[in-house]
């Protein structure tokens, strides 16, 4: 990573990288703008939007021009929530001939153990945040990955609700900061598909009663991550990766009033049991997929899109479905 011109000789003989090396704002940078210069197609697990806003901003018409497609963010963060929500909304124009405006993502389970790799992201986001008061700015902004477009105002996310449509109580979700940034620079990629007027959220579920209400705000009070010592490079056990799971629910309103309810799920933990198969199967689906996207900076979603999709439910464990009231 701090080789220029050894990234720069392995990126010309390569037609697809991956690279799990974070935190990408300490390490990546160097290997987007090779990948952009040299038309060489890349794929990453970043969950870091003042980087990621800083590379679109530095390298997105390389990409184009070069026909690198750069693909942010293919594992967990943000490959499941990213699909889920381009899943419903296909559905929801097939049904109603329309999208869903407002869209719930809820995260109804998940069993895992944090990746030394996403809490050392982590830190260094925070420990960047501090010197520089603009990334709070761009982690706070659900558009900072959307430039020139500014859609309508998004709930917040960051503390704990009664959602009504799920009769259930509801927590901030970790992961949201980055997914709700990703879906919605999917939509503006996807020329809104969405619309312009699209409104999503993504939380956790925690149930009803006042049980849900307590949890729900043990949850947001919890600042257990800040604190955990997990190094990179350290994560779960084999056993803990094949009995880890997560299922997701996307609730969405249509056009004619209804609700429609899909539903991802993931046969392994998260973070490195899941995560490890939908990167690899994100380059494959690049590599074998030439015309699926032109050269730029992408999301999964409109990069690939439902030739993920398929490729996930073959050969990475994930299922998608519609789900009845």
């Amino acid at each position: 990573a701090s080789d220029p011109a050894s990234i720069r000789d392995m990126v010309q003989r390569t037609r697809v990288i991956i690279t799990t090396v974070g935190p990408y704002q300490l390490y990546g940078s160097d290997l987007v703008a090779a990948c952009a210069a040299a038309g060489t197609d890349y794929v990453d697990l970043c969950g870091e939007p003042s980087w990621m806003q800083q590379m679109i901003e530095a390298h997105g018409e390389a990409a184009s021009n070069s026909g690198a497609r750069i693909v942010f963010s293919c594992g967990f963060d943000s490959i499941p929530f990213d699909l889920g929500v381009f899943f419903l909304q296909q559905q929801a124009i097939e049904r109603s001939g329309a999208p869903c405006k407002r869209v719930r993502g809820r995260v109804r389970g998940m069993k895992g153990v944090w990746s030394g790799g996403t809490l050392a992201s982590f830190r260094a986001t925070m420990a960047a945040a501090k010197k520089d008061p603009s990334i709070i700015a761009s982690l706070t902004n659900p558009f900072a990955l959307t430039p020139g477009f500014t859609g309508p105002e998004q709930p917040s996310g960051m503390k704990p609700l009664y959602d009504d449509v799920l009769e259930s109580w509801v927590a901030p979700f970790m992961m949201a900061t980055i997914n709700t940034k990703n879906i919605h620079r999917s939509n503006l990629l996807l020329d809104h598909l969405y619309g312009e007027d699209f409104v999503y959220d993504e939380m956790l579920v925690t149930g009803p009663g006042d049980k849900g209400e307590a949890t729900a705000k043990a949850v947001a009070a919890d600042k257990s991550m800040a604190e955990d010592p997990t190094a990179p490079g350290e994560g779960p056990t084999r056993e803990q990766r094949e009995t880890g799971f997560y299922d997701l629910l996307f609730v969405g309103h249509t056009a004619d009033g209804g609700i429609l309810r899909a539903v991802v799920k993931g046969d392994m933990d998260p973070g490195y049991g899941s995560t490890s198969k939908m990167i690899a199967e994100s380059a494959v689906c690049l590599l074998k997929n030439p015309e699926a996207a032109s050269g730029g900076i992408w999301t999964p979603a409109p990069a690939l899109g439902s030739l993920l999709i398929d490729r996930l439910q073959r050969n990475a464990g994930l299922t998608f479905e519609l789900e009845q009231d």
